[in-house]
Parts: structure tokens; sequence; C-alpha cells
């Protein structure tokens, strides 16, 4: 049987995965989660662990995810679903030690145009960092620490 190619994904602004993990994060599981033959462009945005922040050399860094973290990622991926129109999206993000070059978070939006599906990533991608309580604590090159996004 043929796809439909007409039709919008079902319902419209749904919410495939959003999830934390104190696991490493597959991309291919996010991609698959999105996937809908109703859509033509799918957008993905990888957070990686990068090796300096303000100035300062990072050596590692911890994500701790307050007990209402995931509930509150579904919300906001409901609330941008909702905004966004026939999208699908993922979000996962990483709690626990990561290292230089590992995959902090990935956000991916899937709509019939890639218009959509790059605005709804952004979006998703940018409420999340903002109201999602998930903190970062950093070890500095030089021995030191500091908490990053702690209210």
């Amino acid at each position: 049987m043929q796809p439909d190619v007409n039709r919008s994904p079902e319902p419209p602004g749904t919410v495939a995965l959003a999830q934390i993990r104190d696991e490493p994060l597959s991309v291919d599981e996010v991609i698959s989660a999105v996937r809908d033959p109703a859509c033509g462009g799918i957008t993905v945005f990888l957070g990686v662990v990068r090796d300096h922040d303000r100035g300062q050399e990072v050596a590692s860094l911890d994500y701790s995810a307050h007990p209402t973290a995931e509930a509150r990622l579904i919300e906001i991926a409901e609330l941008v679903a909702g905004r966004s129109g026939p999208v699908r999206l993922a979000a996962v993000h990483r709690s626990g030690h990561l290292a230089i070059g590992d995959v902090a978070v990935v956000v991916a939006a899937a709509a019939p145009h890639r218009d959509g599906a790059f605005a709804a990533c952004r979006d998703l991608i940018d409420t999340l960092k903002s109201e999602v309580p998930i903190w970062k604590h950093q070890h500095l090159g030089h021995g030191d620490t500091e908490w990053v996004g702690m209210p």
C-alpha cells in the first residue's frame, strides 16, 4: 500500500520522544522517532561538550537534572509542538558525567517542509535550554569547578 503523500503527520504537533538519560544518546534513534512519510524535512540539533567556556578550559562536566526535569521536558515539547503546526518532535538530554566531545542533547523536528522543521527544532532547543531544570557542573582545566545554569 502506498502512503498518502498529501496527509499531515497525525496528530499535528506530535511529541514522539522526550527523555533525560544517563547513558550515551543515539542520534539515529531520535531521527527514527520523528520520521513520517508526510514529512519532507527533518532537522537535527546536537549539543556536544566543548573544551572551553567563557574563556576557560573545560576538562569534563556533569549534568544534574531536577526530579521534575523530564516531566518539564515533555511539557515543553508539547508546548512547542502545539505552536509549530504539523510537526513531529523528539528531544533527549544526558545526565551524569560527560567527556569532551560527548553528545549532551539531541533535538529533532520533522515537518512537511524544511522551514517548519528548522523553526520547530530551533524553538524546541531554545525553550528546552531556558525552561528545563538541568544544570551543568563544569570541571575546569586548572582544577576548579563551576555550576552553569543554576537558578
